[in-house]
């Protein structure tokens, strides 16, 4: 831009042209005017149009002063402005300045364009009757007599000023101040507003004002900050870095620009929005240009995707723009490889960290970016006296590592690291922590971190605005923790936090003995694998029983671990290490079932351990890790090992990397097929379900039953327990009282509401929907880790019972008559998917009761291909044919399974 004109008042000679572009229309007889930039925010200066006058603008009384008022527009003082602003702004034009007075005030003529020939703005002003001559000039030179002729005109014709009336039709019924910002945004409803930029405070907030109802408001635009002018205590105003570059990208854009404004929230008096542009949105600009950064607080409103935001601050971040030029990228120093892989999930450490095998072998353990796990509250949430188990003791923690156990363990994942925190040592405040990596882990394109956090089973940390190291998915994280807290879930309940009291019965020898009944005649249990000592040693979670216990796997000798002794250090056995890692990657944190055979001397169970159909004793002799022990002789797993040991020595790797093959004539005989194992214990028929599954108590153990519901009882009746004081929970065991008046031990089955509670009577097999009223807490000296629940539930084995409602009432309803209540014989033939199956004989009479339903025709036989149940299976089939030929029941209309098995659900 031209230099300023000369300071001497009066006239300015010569008249030298002088161009810029219009940054800013005063009124309606002033201008300012501002060149080009170079390096920086250009100069600018003020323009007042000579010998005409235009109305003035509204003005607020000043803050300081409490007996000023504040000033309303003259009337056809905005149409003026108006009039200007649509013609100028952002365009160029040429001024001469006639004189300059001695505060500094420069009047001058200025023309549309890059010279004289262009419109002349003073001339339009008074042609439409928006301004007038100054009072006082004569007509003594052209132009003034053109303004005087124009002004005639104006009169005739009545335009603008000059028309009937006072014109207050033109005066704006400025708003400066809104009682309820809350509400005016919310009245909106995110619909874009007409607005005119009035002021460019800093690049990020502006002052604007709102159409058609005048309201004048102070606007930050959603999600984003610019640098900002700090005010000193004498009053002057210091400018962060890039302050003035932002202001001027903002002014030079949107200042006295018509836009729309999308109202999206509001803090203190200030309103929080987007503003929208022909041209573009000046919120992703800034970010791109490097003019300005994300804010965490506010970015959760901008209704336009805050993936756009943050995607537009990566690129200036990534091309050190302006505010970014020192940027430093949380990953900068890793491989491409290294910041995005795909691992299996081997591990969940905690609620925010797993362990992850690489493609190469390695393992890596990945902390989940910008996430807290539960942790506990206050100091006196703890008993002092009782060892801290962060898993158990934590609310949600539990439920947190059972989601991401559930969802991750052996899955493979999409690991993208967002930051590398550095090692910390300990202070006052914290302990010391180890270089950590953080990532966002995803699988099936589902971020895991955010899953968890909108389930309420973390929480989200928060950051200074100025700390990088945080998730890419920083924004989903909040808005899924903003959404578990209105639907308060998990941490965010204000129901009572769930507890699990879980019994470590490891190398409770006096605990283990009274467990171990139990598990042995359950058969097949569920557990989770907890932790691996060594090949065949593991900790175990057993979530029926709700206990901790030590398994040793059975029939195999594993190379023993290094040990840690007194004194000294003893090394380990060869292949040791390959075999814990062995039995870490095949079974660690996941659902297995057991078979308990015994314990040692230590209170370790011993016994086999199933995962997906494999035998882990047989998997680690199979690929030479472990030998078999003579102890599997009389397992029904003996088969199976001595074949996976052949295979294993012929290899010669591992274990067998020294084996000598033994003659010929040494080799061992084949064994011989397993045979039909038949030991008939007596028990007592408790309890016969829909299903035809039935529920029995060991005799032998009867006594010790009776003696506890007896001691129960007692205790009871000396302290009843308060009517409606019981809470109910999902799980937990308590007592309830029968319809004979007595109270059995039990467990909430399901809560529907206080009036209905499902229950489960576990020494009997029966249910019952129950009041809470008529529940109590299980006294602690009768649990179950007293006494186990005897109610044992099993089903028929060799039968099949009809789908049909009708044919399988009738064969419950007989075996009700018969057994219900009553004292039988049973045996277990083999294990099924939900309970063992049995053989179940008459006490007096022997009689087989699963043979008698086939025989009345009630049921039908489930041929079983085993060579150890072929004889009693073709006993089961002679009597089913005999039925058929009888035409008893099932098949009284002859053999429906031929045409109606598929559509009915029979197998034959």
């Amino acid at each position: 831009m031209a230099s300023a004109a000369p300071g001497q008042s009066g006239p300015a000679a010569p008249l030298a042209l002088q161009r810029g572009i219009v940054k800013m229309v005063l009124s309606g007889c002033a201008i300012i005017v501002r060149g080009q930039p170079r390096g920086g925010p250009p100069p600018e200066r003020q323009i007042n149009l000579s010998n005409i006058r235009a109305g003035n603008l509204a003005r607020r009384a000043a803050a300081g002063q409490p007996d000023a008022k504040d000033t309303p527009d003259e009337p056809w003082g905005f149409p003026a402005r108006e009039f200007l602003r649509k013609k100028l702004i952002g365009k160029e034009v040429s001024f001469t300045v006639e004189y300059k007075t001695p505060q500094g005030r420069e009047y001058g003529m200025v023309y549309l364009g890059k010279d004289t020939t262009g419109e002349n703005i003073a001339e339009s002003l008074v042609a439409e009757g928006l301004a007038s001559r100054r009072e006082g000039i004569r007509a003594n030179n052209p132009e003034q007599n053109r303004l005087a002729e124009l002004e005639d005109q104006a009169k005739v014709a009545k335009k603008g000023m000059w028309s009937e009336g006072t014109g207050s039709h033109t005066v704006r019924d400025l708003k400066y101040t809104i009682e309820n910002p809350r509400h005016f945004v919310d009245s909106m409803h995110q619909k874009p507003v007409n607005a005119i930029i009035e002021h460019v405070r800093d690049g990020s907030v502006v002052r604007a004002l709102l159409l058609p109802d005048y309201y004048l408001v102070t606007v930050m635009l959603s999600g984003i900050k610019c640098p900002t002018f700090k005010r000193e205590a004498d009053g002057t105003e210091t400018p962060e870095s890039f302050a003035a570059e932002a202001k001027f990208f903002t002014e030079s854009r949107l200042l006295q620009r018509d836009v729309q404004i999308v109202l999206e929230s509001c803090h203190n008096q200030n309103i929080l929005g987007t503003i929208l542009h022909p041209n573009g949105n000046i919120t992703e600009l800034l970010l791109k240009e490097g003019f300005a950064r994300c804010v965490d607080w506010s970015i959760a409103v901008y209704t336009r995707g805050a993936e756009k935001l943050r995607a537009a601050e990566r690129y200036a971040k990534e091309r050190k723009l302006r505010i970014w030029r020192d940027y430093v990228a949380p990953t900068a120093n890793l491989d491409q490889k290294d910041k995005q892989f795909v691992a299996k999930v081997m591990q969940v450490l905690n609620a925010d960290a797993i362990v992850v095998k690489l493609n190469s072998g390695d393992y890596k353990t990945i902390h989940l970016s910008s996430i807290r796990p539960p942790r506990l509250e206050g100091e006196g949430t703890q008993d002092k006296n009782r060892k801290l188990r962060p898993l158990y003791d934590i609310p949600y923690m539990f439920e947190a590592r059972e989601f991401l156990r559930k969802k991750l363990i052996g899955k493979k994942v999409n690991v993208t690291v967002d930051y590398i925190r550095p090692a910390s040592t300990a202070t006052e405040a914290a302990p010391a922590f180890s270089e950590r990596t953080c990532a966002t882990v995803a699988i099936g394109g589902i971020n895991i971190a955010e899953a968890l956090v909108s389930k309420g089973l973390a929480t989200v940390i928060r950051y200074r605005q100025d700390d990088d190291q945080r998730s890419s998915h920083y924004d989903e994280l909040l808005a899924a923790e903003a959404r578990a807290i209105k639907n308060g879930k998990g941490l965010h309940s204000k129901k009572e936090v769930p507890i699990h009291r879980v019994a470590d019965i490891s190398g409770d020898t006096q605990k283990a003995k009274q467990f171990l009944p139990f598990l042995q005649r359950a058969g097949r249990s569920e557990a989770v694998v907890e932790y691996v000592f060594s090949g065949s040693r593991l900790k175990l979670y057993m979530p029926k029983e709700t206990c901790l216990i030590t398994f040793l796997l059975a029939g195999i000798e594993c190379p023993r671990g290094a040990r840690n002794l007194p004194g000294l250090v003893q090394e380990g056995e060869p292949f040791s290490e390959e075999a814990t890692v062995f039995t870490k990657e095949l079974v660690l944190q996941r659902e297995v079932e057991v078979e308990v055979e015994g314990m040692d001397k230590a209170g370790n169970f011993i016994g086999w351990l199933h995962i997906e159909g494999a035998n882990l004793s047989v998997a680690l002799v199979e690929h030479a890790l472990s030998k078999v022990h003579f102890t599997a002789e009389r397992s029904s797993y003996y088969k199976a090992l001595l074949a996976a040991e052949e295979a294993a020595k012929q290899k010669k790797e591992k274990v067998w990397s020294q084996y000598e093959e033994a003659p010929a004539e040494e080799m061992m005989p084949v064994l011989e097929e397993k045979a039909r194992t038949t030991s008939y214990k007596p028990v007592f028929v408790t309890e016969i379900t829909d299903e035809l599954h039935f529920y029995v108590q060991d005799v032998e153990t009867g006594t010790q039953l009776e003696k506890l519901m007896e001691n129960m009882r007692s205790e009871i009746a000396s302290h009843p327990p308060v009517e409606g004081s019981y809470m109910p929970r999902r799980g937990d065991y308590c007592i309830a009282k029968f319809v004979d008046g007595e109270w059995y031990r039990a467990r909430v089955e399901k809560v529907e509401s206080p009036a209905r509670v499902h229950i489960f009577y576990i020494d009997y097999g029966n249910k019952e929907t129950l009041p809470s009223t008529r529940l109590g807490t299980l006294p602690p000296a009768f649990s179950t880790r007293i006494l186990p629940a005897q109610a044992i539930e099993y089903k028929f084995a060799f039968i099949q019972v009809p789908q049909d409602d009708d044919a399988r009432a009738d064969a419950v309803d007989s075996v009700v008559r018969d057994i219900q209540n009553t004292q039988c014989l049973l045996n277990v033939e083999h294990l099924g998917p939900s309970c063992p199956q049995v053989t179940l004989q008459f006490a007096d009479s022997k009689g087989d009761v699963g043979l008698g339903l086939v025989k009345e025709g009630l049921v039908m036989v489930e041929a079983r291909k085993e060579k150890q149940f072929q004889k009693v299976i073709t006993e089961y089939l002679n009597a089913q044919e005999l039925a058929k030929t009888n035409r008893l029941n099932l098949w009284r209309y002859g053999d429906f399974r031929a045409d109606d098995a598929d559509e009915f659900g029979y197998s034959r």
